[in-house]
């Protein structure tokens, strides 16, 4: 067999990337919502349920891990809002869109019935919804605002804050909770 023929100076292509990744990548266009849309489908439609219409995605998956579960995929829905303040979407409808995470982040915190309710509430799918409705009607308005960028960065930061703090009350007085209620149970108290 003849012996490939090497050169040695010879700087060879990088590999091809994750096509996801290359579809982020290549999205500088704020109007195309390729990493919300990804996300989107990631966490709200990866899977159908057998036999139905239902889908569902990672984010009721993820629900099923009490606190960090909720923190991810709420971490993981902040791209698409991200997404959303790069094209420039005026504030009252970020907060609707923050409202959303917000709703989904409190019905995760329920265990169990939350992952449930996670799957039929899909806030990434009402957000990206919401983002491409006002595209639609405000093409011509879509541009990278800095003020909005920072102000909604501000609220993103606080909201991440706020799902911590609050995840951490919850599960400090379902613990405490517990631990009273076993204390009664065996005498102690």
């Amino acid at each position: 067999m003849p012996a490939p023929d090497i050169k040695v100076n010879e700087v060879l292509p990088p590999e091809p990337i994750n096509p996801i990744a290359a579809k982020l990548a290549s999205s500088k266009d704020p109007v195309n919502n390729a990493a919300a849309r990804i996300l989107t489908k990631y966490l709200d439609e990866l899977m159908r349920v057998p036999g139905t219409n239902v889908r569902f995605g990672l984010d009721p998956i993820l629900a099923l891990i009490p606190a960090l579960g909720d923190t991810v995929a709420s971490g993981a829905g902040f791209i698409i809002l991200l997404d959303a303040l790069r094209s420039g979407i005026p504030i009252p409808v970020f907060l609707r869109m923050a409202l959303n995470m917000g709703i989904n982040f409190l019905i995760g915190l329920i265990p169990g019935a939350g992952a449930i309710a996670s799957i039929f509430f899909k806030s990434n799918s009402r957000n990206l919804k919401l983002l491409i409705a006002w595209q639609a009607g405000h093409k011509d308005k879509v541009q990278r605002s800095t003020f909005h960028f920072y102000f909604g960065i501000f609220l993103l930061i606080a909201m991440v804050i706020g799902f911590i703090a609050i995840a951490w009350a919850f599960y400090a007085w379902l613990f405490y909770s517990v631990a009273q209620a076993l204390l009664h149970a065996l005498g102690f108290s």
